[in-house]
């Protein structure tokens, strides 16, 4: 059964008519199917979605990414990825079931694919805390970034959570400690790292796993410090007065590409990304192909620096400050030394050759 949201009314008629028409033997009597009427309730239909869709106000936006059947981050692994071997533990408390973690092959090479997952059905979203990790979920996924960085490979992060799990358990183990570790984690690594928004991207639950080289969202994704729901009772008192607080957040894609917090926005189907999920797949794996290939001329250095300088880009061309060649400015500072000892280990082979000659020169030089 589709599901539709409070926007969606007219939408729901239509397709509810388009269903009798195509299935005329349910109703009183027999009949021929209209096929003619069919294809103008098909088109009237395309023409509401577009309609309503090329203008959602930033409320409309977030139930989109909070749609029951939006595509989930398992749906995404098991349709991305090839030879997916899960692993699961933290190695200090358990398992958590809210992100699914392992290593698999996309477009032939190995990656480690992280993704929150918040689960398809009712039973299925209470076994995975509807996405909402615990901190033996991060320390997992820190075990494994850290596995992944030493073997050089990439990791691809698969965002939608509501946010961190906010119960008492969950608190006394170390949340805070467990989310602001994997940021560190992150934003140590060497390897490429990306991270795609596909529902919502909530709190340090999210920022958690999307602190990455490239920060990719779908079309009608949201991500934000907290729930609109949340701003609105801190600042106005009135859980209702969600549109201002999600207008005031600037949550959506097209908002925060422009504040250059994500690097990218992946269009959606007209009506979201549960009515063609395999139009979405396609999206993603021509993004997510992308991306990785931009950093397979990057040595470890490059791309920490990338990532570095990222986040200490974000913000300085809104106000902070006006000086312009800041990619050269935030680079890392290196001495001569430092240069010619990371040339040294690039190019090891040659340096170790002109080494050999010089000192057999020198030999012959002695010895006649």
């Amino acid at each position: 059964m589709k599901n539709y949201l409070n926007f969606e009314t007219e939408i729901k008629n239509l397709e509810k008519e388009l269903e009798k028409l195509k299935d005329p033997y349910n109703q009183e009597g027999l009949s021929e199917v209209d096929t003619s009427k069919i294809s103008k309730v098909e088109e009237e239909i395309n023409e509401k979605l577009e309609k309503i869709y090329s203008n959602l106000d930033p409320w409309q936006t977030a139930l989109v990414a909070r749609h029951e059947d939006r595509p989930k981050a398992k749906f995404f692994i098991d349709n991305l990825f090839d030879d997916f071997i899960q692993l699961s533990g933290d190695r200090y408390y358990g398992e958590d079931k809210a992100v699914i973690t392992g290593f698999a092959k996309f477009d032939g090479k190995s990656v480690l694919v992280i993704g929150q997952e918040k689960g398809s059905d009712l039973n299925k979203r209470i076994d995975h805390n509807f996405g909402m990790m615990r901190p033996e979920g991060y320390r997992k996924t820190i075990r494994l970034m850290e596995l992944a960085n030493k073997f050089k490979i990439p990791i691809v992060s698969i965002v939608d959570t509501p946010g961190a799990y906010p119960g008492v358990g969950a608190e006394e183990r170390g949340q805070a400690e467990a989310i602001a570790k994997s940021i560190e984690c992150s934003m140590k690594l060497t390897v490429p790292t990306i991270a795609i928004i596909i529902g919502e991207g909530g709190s340090g639950g999210a920022i958690a796993l999307a602190s990455s080289n490239k920060v990719i969202m779908l079309q009608n994704a949201i991500y934000s410090v907290i729930s609109p729901e949340g701003c609105a009772t801190i600042l106005w008192r009135d859980p209702k007065k969600t549109l201002e607080a999600a207008t005031a957040m600037k949550m959506s894609s097209s908002d925060l590409l422009k504040l250059n917090i994500i690097d990218e926005i992946i269009p959606e189907p007209v009506g979201g990304a549960h009515r063609d999920k395999d139009l979405i797949l396609d999206n993603v794996r021509n993004s997510l192909k992308k991306n990785l290939e931009f950093f397979e001329t990057m040595d470890k250095q490059e791309i920490l620096n990338h990532r570095k300088n990222k986040f200490l880009l974000i913000g300085r061309n809104k106000g902070f400050t006006t000086q312009k060649d800041l990619e050269s400015y935030l680079s890392l500072k290196t001495t001569f030394l430092e240069d010619l000892s990371s040339n040294l280990k690039k190019n090891s082979k040659i340096y170790y050759a002109i080494i050999a000659v010089l000192i057999f020169i020198l030999f012959l030089s002695i010895i006649l």
